[in-house]
């Protein structure tokens, strides 16, 4: 099965286009406008094994909030939309993912009901050009876009940039074992027979 979609978004505020290989090897083409969280979706993409080519146009001469979460709402779309019906998939993921000081913890449950916990209080207010309240917004997005469950917690960490890279890249680890597939599952993980 071919579990590829590209989704566009247009609004007053943002012009977003998506294209997101979920069988992918990692290669990404990323251009947000914000230098920082263009490296953070690389890191997802890349450790999560996703081919991810974005483009994503925002109001920046306002701030980076609409940026940050249209483009999350966009790949959450693409997430659900490129596993389909779900069958066959492991539909839980985890990960622990260390980075120098930083130790993020992702947990992924792709079971068509959205719930997002985010534990992280960062150092400072911005890492390059993003604000750092915009991460929690990006995964909020994401999770009630894609209809997953998404628990991110930061169990250590001191720099920022750490911080966020570790909780990028464990998403993409958590999320590349939800999606993937195992041939005992023969339908959708469930006894109801249904994740959506």
């Amino acid at each position: 099965m071919n579990r590829v979609t590209s989704v566009n978004r247009k609004t007053k505020e943002t012009d977003i286009q998506v294209t997101l290989d979920i069988d992918g090897t990692g290669k990404s083409q990323i251009e947000t406008g914000i230098g920082f969280f263009d490296h953070m979706l690389e890191g997802f993409s890349k450790h999560g094994f996703f081919d991810l080519v974005m483009s994503v146009k925002g109001d920046l001469q306002v701030d980076g909030h609409h940026t940050v979460e249209d483009a999350g709402i966009v790949l959450g779309t693409a997430i659900k939309e490129a596993v389909g019906g779900k069958e066959g998939i492991r539909r839980y993921g985890y990960f622990i993912l260390p980075m120098d000081d930083a130790l993020a913890l992702c947990a992924v449950d792709l079971c068509g009901r959205p719930y997002f916990s985010f534990e992280c209080n960062f150092p400072v207010e911005r890492v390059g050009e993003l604000d750092t309240e915009l991460v929690r917004e990006f995964f909020y997005a994401v999770s009630y876009s894609a209809g997953m469950n998404l628990h991110i917690k930061m169990l250590s960490g001191m720099n920022a940039h750490h911080m966020i890279e570790a909780m990028f890249k464990a998403f993409g680890k958590a999320l590349d074992q939800a999606t993937g597939k195992d041939e005992r599952i023969t339908d959708v993980l469930s006894t109801k027979g249904s994740l959506s």
